[in-house]
């Protein structure tokens, strides 16, 4: 009898744990139940080709590596808003450390201050656990692609060590599907890991470039990852590697593009 009344109450325990654990998984950080916007760089793709349509000159801000520093995220979107000249902006990816649901959410509620459509790529924290998954949802695909006044922007999943090289990253196929490209006069490659990053397939480095090369008059290429700001040329093609340092730094760039080219700016905020 004793015996029975123990199996009983221990049995009710059971139930309880269970239930309490319950409410556990609903809130955990990792179960991918997104909490705001979805398809984010699709529907700010298309405000961005809409606002820009016709422009022979557009100006753009990028930022990346805001992981963990949200105060210092915080300063720069207000930073962008108040400069009035900006069209658009691009985030090089790193919004996460841990690829963790909820920073996810926290970066997205910082971000959707911006007063112009932003975009974002997906950076090698971001991929990290179920990373990828809430990425898709909230974002979209990880390799994407836009025009904006004359420029084609390629924004390109570089991060082939996250993918474990189980998938072409880089992508070189997107890249030369953009070969003949009739409605952009010059083109800008987008990315988180720049090549000879240890997070790059750099046994694939040369073809990389040889595919940016072919491109409708390249102009430059973007990234983030590094945690500094430098232009550099590491192919010594002329073709210039312009990285910016994470949001901890407190800086940014504001490139300004036209038909005769491009000029840029290193912004302190």
């Amino acid at each position: 009898m004793i015996h029975n009344i123990l199996r009983t109450a221990g049995t009710g325990i059971s139930a309880l744990l269970l239930c309490a654990s319950c409410d556990l998984i609903d809130i955990h950080p990792y179960d991918g139940n997104i909490d705001g916007d979805t398809d984010i760089n699709a529907r700010n793709m298309a405000r961005i080709e809409q606002n820009t349509k016709g422009k022979t000159e557009i100006r753009f801000a990028f930022i990346s590596d805001t992981q963990r520093w949200y105060d210092e995220t915080e300063d720069e979107v207000a930073h962008i808003n108040a400069r009035k000249d900006i069209d658009f902006v691009i985030h090089g990816g790193d919004l996460t450390d841990f690829g963790v649901t909820k920073e996810f959410e926290w970066q997205q509620r910082i971000l959707n201050k911006l007063t112009v459509p932003y975009v974002v790529l997906i950076g090698n924290h971001d991929c990290i656990g179920s990373g990828k998954d809430v990425f898709r949802t909230m974002f979209g695909k990880e390799n994407f692609s836009f025009v904006a006044g004359p420029t084609r922007f390629i924004c390109l999943d570089t991060n082939a060590l996250e993918f474990d090289f189980s998938l072409p990253v880089p992508d070189l196929q997107y890249i030369e599907s953009f070969r003949d490209d009739t409605f952009s006069t010059n083109t800008i490659m987008v990315m988180h890991v720049g090549p000879f990053s240890d997070e790059f397939n750099n046994n694939v480095a040369k073809a990389f470039e040889y595919e940016i090369l072919a491109l409708k008059n390249p102009l430059c290429c973007i990234h983030g990852h590094g945690h500094a700001t430098e232009a550099h040329e590491p192919f010594g093609d002329g073709m210039m590697y312009y990285q910016i340092t994470c949001a901890k730094d407190r800086q940014y760039y504001v490139f300004t593009v036209n038909e005769k080219g491009y000029s840029y700016e290193t912004v302190d905020y």
